[in-house]
């Protein structure tokens, strides 16, 4: 199936879907995007913007292509409305399994029949979400990277049942957006939280145990190892809530204790202390201020 220029339904106007939305628009598509909170949406929009605006300082769009991309680009607050005539839909919900089986319900209710479903899931299995279809071979993770805009990768995920067809158009559609995709097969965490999740609570456990504080950690992988951002930092903008749920998808999926969340991941979330989205994490964050702060907790 050739989806250029196609009609594109993104589920969930956060970080994740707002930022998917902006890349769909920019190369050309018409776009959904819908999510039950109409404030919400105003949000996702003023958040498109602002993304495009630090694009045009840098010189990589222009006022024009903002424009074109803002013009493809509607809203809806009724999930049957809004995917009524999408070739594709990419859900970008919270990563909560339940919620998530119940959208691609209705999904698979009021798409077209030949519509494709992918998730933007980073953990959560694509067979059993599929399963609540009755188009399982049509449904696909199609896994971006955050912030959507900047990072090149998709993290192309088959379910069992996913057809080679489906797979090569959601590839050759990545490629498109000017994405690199990656095709992994569908195992807890797939291949990139799989590898990513477990340093990151490994991390937290050298700091759990006073091994070293958080800068010098985060330092460390840096430095040593080229990371662009050390594994805390990158915690924090992931959201530790979400770190912690993708380790226990790991643990429950594969059984085996070296996925094991570290006890301060636990209580920190616990705490509300989820990192950037509540202002505090392994780091500080102050409005308007670009600055990481280190947290006196852990100085």
């Amino acid at each position: 199936m050739d989806l250029t220029g196609g009609t594109i339904s993104v589920i969930g106007a956060g970080t994740m879907g707002n930022g998917i939305a902006h890349v769909f628009a920019q190369n050309g598509f018409k776009v959904t995007l819908v999510d039950i909170s109409p404030a919400q949406l105003d949000k996702a929009i003023l958040n498109i913007n602002k993304n495009f605006d630090r694009q045009i300082a840098k010189g990589t769009v222009t006022e024009e292509q903002k424009r074109s991309a803002l013009a493809n680009i509607k809203t809806e607050s009724r999930i049957h409305e809004g995917v009524k005539n999408a070739q594709l839909v990419v859900e970008a919900a919270t990563e909560n399994i339940e919620l998530k089986l119940k959208i691609f319900e209705e999904l698979d209710r009021y798409c077209p029949g030949e519509t494709i479903l992918a998730s933007n899931t980073s953990s959560i299995s694509i067979t059993k979400i599929a399963a609540v279809t009755g188009r399982a071979d049509q449904v696909i993770g199609m896994h971006f990277m955050n912030p959507v805009p900047v990072m090149k990768l998709v993290e192309v995920i088959n379910g069992y049942a996913t057809k080679k067809e489906v797979t090569g158009t959601v590839v050759a559609l990545s490629k498109q957006l000017g994405k690199i995709p990656c095709v992994v097969n569908d195992y807890p965490g797939f291949i990139a939280n799989r590898i990513l999740m477990p340093m990151i609570n490994e991390a937290i456990y050298s700091l759990y145990e006073g091994i070293a504080g958080v800068q010098e950690i985060d330092t460390v992988m840096k430095l040593g190892m080229a990371h662009p951002m050390g594994p805390l930092q990158l915690a924090d903008f992931i959201g530790l809530d979400v770190c912690l749920s993708i380790l226990h998808v790991l643990h429950d999926g594969f059984g085996n204790p070296k996925y094991a969340p570290c006890p301060l991941l636990v209580n920190m979330v616990t705490a509300g202390k989820l990192g950037v989205k509540s202002g505090e994490g392994f780091y500080t964050y102050t409005s308007g201020n670009k600055e990481l702060v280190v947290s006196s907790r852990f100085s």
